[in-house]
């Protein structure tokens, strides 16, 4: 952890300390602004001088009273020292304290030492200047030290936040000491005190956790076993993930104002963010993505990021957290599901037995746990139930932590979670610029394996080819549309030396070839006399491994019961018993079959699902058991093994599979339960190129029943049968608003270019949200071709174009103007500044940027911009550098910072402003506003607000949203507000008090997402 343990240990938080040592220097004055000069720190101290405002009395009051902080806020039975030594460790504090005004030095150079070679030189200046300082024992002494480098942390934050600091200096140590001050607040926050058993356990199960899921393996690559992993950190590409609630976010639109802030409600974007923040702001998610979507890999992800608690900018929701990956797969193997206490020993966990009685509980019960609950489609449905009654059961006893629950999209309803107030989040297909950054990071890792320049030349070339093979072949961008795919599609590219076979059926035979056979013989690993097994033995014998998994409704066997399948199967594979029994068998397909694997001790499982349904289908075709496929149609872990079924299957069963598939769906109550069966008989369709004529065109009219589809989540289901969507769809003509949002949906969530001559027959609509969601699906396709033949055509009227490349941008701009832009990703000040036309952009919203930390030097010279968002956008915290703009409205949002408030500095300066959202994280601010808000959404993550603060901050408010995302733990006092002259209405969204003294406002509020009782958990 990159933060100081120290400073930690004072458990003080930044509304404590930062008070306070405000008070150690004077005021800035009046016309306070921006110098060329460092300034020097004796100057700046309030205690020296002749107009000094703060006496030595005050000083060593002052320092009594952080003294008394840190004892208050200590754990109980771990005070920092003897109560009889208070006294002399503040005086000691106050005595190093004013050494302040003895530095030579300026506060740039402060700033340049660190908190802690600052507090060095407190510390010196003061031995050096002959005062005398108080004999501490060992716990005063080190309370001193905390407190000083507490102290020295808060003041060099000051000093980089007055607006008389020297401009553009220093930005990255400002940026450090923000980031080092917030990760404090939050560590305070969420980790009680701690004995050191508890926190020394810690520290070994976040190693074990760092080693355990820290790495991957790699397909097709050749390696030894030694070294066929891929570094997490090299292979992690964090996808996108879209709210599966339907509900779509209003670019502008301030909550309780009607039309929002001036721009048209329709004027919406899905929300969609980066899957690794889905718990930003959602204490609870269930993230739905695809076979080989990247559900496991983004949980390794989270835990990995987690215990090592560094580099969590946008994961701050991550810090002081303890990750407990637990694989259903895994632990509903076992007679029950665990508690807390046994979740270590359900997953094998070696540790297990040297954790500290009650120490899971302990930390559950403190609201610091990270559930990672992987695979809900990997357990059989008769055990779904009773796993949603174990979550519900822990989420009663321990509410306040984080969870994410994976699962394939149809292994459980829509809202299965909903009681239990879990947001739905899909993962999206991958995009042309993940497909690219990931073929390039596979090939980096299969480089490690060339000995020769001439193979790494080699691959070099396959690697140029392979990006111009997914550019232009739309049959193979559908099929590398997630990293499983993806990758298998790199491996066969480059063990076919350039050569792709078409079709995913064809890709996984191709596979399946490599995989078995041609990779130990093309690598030399048999010597001579050595006994080899062929293909066709080997996926006989695992097909029935397979089978069997899938019969079961499992994901992985014990050892012994798959050693008895093979040696059931041994009489029907004579070939096999060359290598002699079934261990010896089954050690030698662990081995070398690159399939199987073994997840822990004595338990055995397929290294990726899809393989696994692949070979179960096989087995199913071949026995022909369509009976045990129809009757398992409903159920999502059989989607897959009836698609490859259609494709192993001839014609005519392949006729016979999808009308009873047809029948059973007719036969359905449900109208959803209808749906997703003929929508799985439509997906077949692609694998099955030799087809009855009738069968085809009976799944097509039926499929045709629900198109175009009516709602924003059933547009998005639609989207998983594939391109074939995309000939039953309508066009614009007699579309309501709605629905025609709802088909361009549909097809832009379908990344094949063939897809750009639908959605270009929108173009001309009038609709915002159909203008909206095409200009936001850019990023998908082809950027000149979807340009030409899209985004030229969109009308500008009250909507926002958004870029996610420096080409996308250059486009928009060349073709403009452009008054609206949404920026997304990681655009850098200069590439903004010299981008943007300092006169045409009145609107601006840069999103989920990590990189631009100087507003004034990215945005300072847009001289008509009124409104700016900064969303996500988590080092521009400061807005010096904005105060002549006109701006008007300014929402700045961090998801990624859950349960933290965080306020840009400098708000002050923006005096045209009338319209504010932002995040608190305290009951009220002491902080600047633009004193003409008129309109002001506020988000407490607090669970109280003092409403006294806001008529002094906001003397001209008319409008009041006030929303406490976890609730509020006791009703809030809207009394005070009385002072506001010219409020109109209030909208709140916990339990009230003091409404009747606003005679003329209307207040509308609700006590739904008031803290719940144990039980319910958090919104």
């Amino acid at each position: 952890m990159d933060v100081d343990p120290a400073v930690i240990g004072a458990r003080l938080a930044s509304s404590v300390v930062a008070p306070l040592i405000k008070k150690l220097f004077v005021k800035e004055g009046p016309g306070a602004g921006l110098v060329n000069q460092p300034v020097r720190i004796s100057s700046l101290v309030s205690f020296r001088g002749e107009k000094r405002t703060l006496t030595e009395k005050d000083l060593d009051k002052l320092a009594a009273e952080l003294v008394a902080q840190a004892t208050r806020h200590a754990g109980p039975g771990e005070r920092p020292c003897p109560a009889d030594e208070d006294e002399l460790v503040a005086e000691q504090l106050a005595t190093t304290l004013y050494a302040l005004g003895d530095l030579d030095m300026s506060d740039v150079q402060a700033v340049q030492l660190g908190h802690q070679g600052l507090a060095y030189e407190l510390a010196h200046a003061t031995r050096t200047r002959g005062r005398t300082t108080p004999r501490l024992s060992q716990g005063g002494t080190l309370l001193h030290e905390r407190l000083l480098d507490t102290a020295c942390l808060h003041i060099l934050h000051f000093f980089t936040q007055r607006s008389a600091f020297v401009p553009r200096t220093l930005v990255d140590q400002s940026g450090r000491l923000s980031e080092l001050i917030t990760k404090i607040d939050i560590l305070i926050e969420r980790i009680p005190s701690q004995t050191a058993q508890d926190a020394g356990f810690e520290r070994r199960y976040a190693e074990y956790m760092i080693g355990k899921h820290s790495t991957l393996t790699i397909v097709g690559i050749d390696l030894s076993h030694a070294e066929a992993t891929w570094p997490l950190d090299a292979a992690y590409l964090s996808l996108e993930a879209v709210s599966s609630s339907g509900e779509e976010r209003p670019l502008g639109a301030f909550a309780g104002e009607p039309g929002g802030s001036g721009e048209s409600p329709a004027a919406a974007l899905p929300t969609a963010l980066p899957a690794d923040r889905a718990l930003s702001g959602h204490q609870r998610v269930l993230l739905r993505g695809v076979a080989g979507s990247g559900k496991t890999t983004l949980v390794q992800w989270l835990a990995v990021c987690t215990a090592r608690q560094e580099s969590l900018r946008g994961l701050e929701q991550l810090i002081g957290r303890v990750p407990f990956v637990l694989p259903l797969r895994t632990i509903a193997r076992q007679e029950s599901l665990p508690s807390p206490a046994a979740f270590l020993a359900s997953v094998h966990n070696p540790l297990d037995g040297a954790q500290p009685p009650g120490w899971a509980d302990r930390v559950l019960t403190a609201g610091r746990g990270l559930l990672l609950i992987d695979g809900i489609d990997e357990i059989p449905e008769r055990d779904r139930e009773r796993t949603r009654a174990w979550l519900s059961d822990l989420l009663i006893a321990y509410p306040d932590n984080l969870w994410l629950v994976t699962s394939r999209p149809s292994a459980v309803d829509d809202d299965w979670l909903g009681a239990q107030r879990f947001s739905e989040f899909t993962l999206s297909p991958m995009s042309r610029e993940d497909m690219a950054a990931f073929i390039d990071r596979w090939h980096d890792a299969a480089r490690q394996s060339c000995r020769t320049e001439e193979e790494r030349a080699t691959l070099g070339a396959y690697q140029s080819a392979l990006h111009t093979a997914v550019r232009t072949k739309q049959d193979l961008s559908r099929l590398a549309t997630n990293p499983l795919m993806c990758g298998l599609i790199c491996a066969l590219h480059r063990a076919r030396r350039g050569y792709l076979p078409p079709g995913r059926k064809a890709l996984y035979d191709a596979a399946l070839s490599m995989l078995l056979t041609r990779r130990d013989t093309e690598r030399h690993i048999y010597a001579p006399g050595d006994v080899q097994l062929d293909e066709e033995p080997q996926i006989q014998l695992l097909q029935r491994v397979a089978y069997y998994l899938i019969r079961n409704g499992e994901a992985e066997l014990d050892r012994d019961r798959a050693e008895r399948l093979i040696e059931e199967a041994l009489p029907s594979v004579p070939a096999a018993r060359a290598l002699g029994d079934a261990p010896a068998i089954l050690r030698h397909l662990l081995l070398r079959s690159g399939l199987l694997r073994e997840p822990s001790v004595s338990t055995v499982d397929f290294i990726h699902r899809t393989f696994q349904d692949y070979l179960g289908a096989k087995a199913a075709v071949e026995a022909w058991d369509v009976g045990l496929l129809i009757r398992n149609a409903h159920d999502a872990q059989w989607e897959d093994v009836i698609r490859m079924a259609v494709a192993h299957a001839r014609p005519r069963e392949r006729a016979e599979l999808l009308n009873k598939l047809l029948e059973l769906a007719r036969h359905k109550d449900s109208a959803d339960s209808a749906l997703r069966l003929f929508l799985l008989a439509m997906a077949c369709l692609e694998h099955a190129p030799d087809l009855d004529p009738a069968t085809r065109d009976g799944v097509t009219r039926h499929a045709m029943e629900f198109v175009p589809p009516m709602t924003i989540p059933r547009a998005r289901e639609l989207a998983t049968v594939g391109p074939l969507v995309l000939e039953l769809l309508p066009g614009p003509e007699g579309l309501t608003d709605e629905v025609a949002e709802c088909c361009v949906v549909t097809a832009s969530r379908i990344p094949v270019d063939a897809a750009i001559p639908y959605l270009a027959r929108f173009a001309d609509h009038p609709a915002v949200g159909v203008r909206a969601q095409l200009a936001s699906s850019w990023g998908r396709y082809d950027t000149e071709r979807y340009f030409h033949e899209v985004i030229l055509r969109l009308d500008r009227d009250d909507l926002y174009f958004v870029a996610e490349t420096m080409e996308h941008l250059r486009l928009l701009l060349d073709t403009g103007p452009r008054p609206w832009l949404i920026l997304r990703g990681d655009f850098t000040e200069d590439e903004i500044r010299d981008g943007l036309d300092g006169e045409e952009v009145t609107r601006l919203q840069l999103n989920r940027n990590g990189v631009v930390d100087n507003l004034g030097a990215a945005i300072g010279h847009l001289v008509n911009l009124e409104t700016l968002y900064l969303t996500d956008c988590l080092r521009a915290v400061s807005l010096t550098g904005l105060s002549d703009l006109p701006l008007r409205t300014l929402v700045f949002e961090t998801p990624g910072l859950s349960g933290v408030g965080v306020v840009p500095w400098r708000m002050e300066k923006l005096t045209a402003l009338e319209r504010l959202k932002v995040t608190i994280g305290h009951a009220s601010m002491e902080r600047d506003f633009p004193p003409n808000i008129t309109w002001l959404d506020l988000h407490v993550v607090h669970e109280f607000l003092d409403t006294a603060w806001l008529s002094s901050a906001f003397p001209r408010l008319r409008h009041l949203n006030i929303l406490f995302p976890s609730g509020a733990d006791r009703s809030i006092d809207l009394s005070p507000l009385a002072a506001l002259p010219d409020l109109e209405t209030v909208t709140i969204n916990v339990e009230v008090s003091g409404a009747a003294s606003l005679p003329g406002v209307t207040v509308t509020a609700s006590s739904a997402f008031a803290r719940p009782s144990a039980g319910a958990g958090s919104p």
